[in-house]
């Protein structure tokens, strides 16, 4: 049985490389991504309205990309969160509030219709803010667990990484009844166990040493490059063709066996995505 080789967490700009950059990958190796939604500068935000505009893109480059090649493309939208800082500068934090969870009631209708396939990348700020920013971010992100639950659709967590955050996404998953196993904490640590990650999936960055740590523990977590597609800063994080060639050169020094590849970039995917 062939190896499935998955990144999962891949930005398409519409001014870049987009579909090029997915051969490149598949080129590489690659058979499946997930490839979550940003912010487009032809799109600015001042309603859920706006955000829905912003999705639609997104849905497009996936199918572009699924008529360009062979791949398994999963698509994750939801408001970027840290807009809510922009939002609250020019219209208050009662209405950035208010504009953000009417973007995640768009993402779920997508999902709900079976266009996109995760709320994502959703959260809070990943940096330090003002405190009520913080609260208004949680209120948000629960409500788009809220909806996840409703739909049984994965949330892609766009969050800090500090020794509280599995806890704090835990306890906000808990409140609204959300299986743990459904929320994605993107950009984690190496941190694979259930008692690290307190049942949440880490989806890890696919550098050699963090790979290589990850996989001292086990195979519970994805990997990802978080390739953002920008023609102006092409070395702003790893290339798009990372995760194959990981995969292929752990697989071949005996780092990684074929077992946890499968259960990487297939079974934990498979079991996240495929939930229809």
């Amino acid at each position: 049985m062939a190896v499935p080789i998955y990144d999962n967490h891949v930005h398409l700009n519409p001014e870049g490389r987009n579909v090029e950059a997915l051969r490149v990958f598949e080129a590489a190796g690659g058979t499946g991504l997930t490839l979550v939604t940003l912010p487009y500068r032809e799109v600015p935000i001042s309603s859920g309205e706006d955000f829905l505009r912003s999705f639609r893109i997104t849905l497009s480059l996936a199918e572009r990309g699924r008529d360009a090649t062979g791949l398994r493309i999963n698509v994750a939208v939801g408001p970027y969160p840290v807009l809510i800082i922009s939002l609250a500068e020019n219209y208050g934090l009662e209405r950035a509030e208010r504009i953000m969870a009417e973007g995640m009631e768009a993402a779920a209708r997508l999902v709900s219709e079976g266009k996109a396939d995760a709320i994502g990348e959703v959260g809070r700020p990943h940096f330090p803010v003002a405190r009520e920013i913080s609260e208004a971010s949680d209120r948000v992100l629960m409500r788009g667990m809220e909806l996840a639950r409703d739909i049984g659709c994965p949330v892609i967590i766009h969050s800090e990484s500090e020794p509280s955050t599995y806890g704090d996404l835990r306890r906000m998953a808990d409140a609204v009844g959300l299986d743990p196993g459904r929320v994605v904490k993107h950009s984690s640590g190496p941190l694979v166990t259930e008692s690290e990650t307190l049942g949440i999936v880490p989806s890890i960055p696919a550098s050699r040493s963090t790979t290589r740590e990850a996989l001292a523990k086990g195979n519970r977590f994805m990997l990802e490059t978080d390739y953002i597609d920008d023609p102006g800063n092409a070395s702003a994080v790893m290339s798009i063709n990372t995760v194959p060639k990981r995969i292929k050169a752990m697989r071949a020094s005996g780092e990684m066996s074929d077992e946890d590849a499968h259960r990487i970039c297939g079974e934990i995917p498979q079991r996240l995505y495929d939930f229809r």
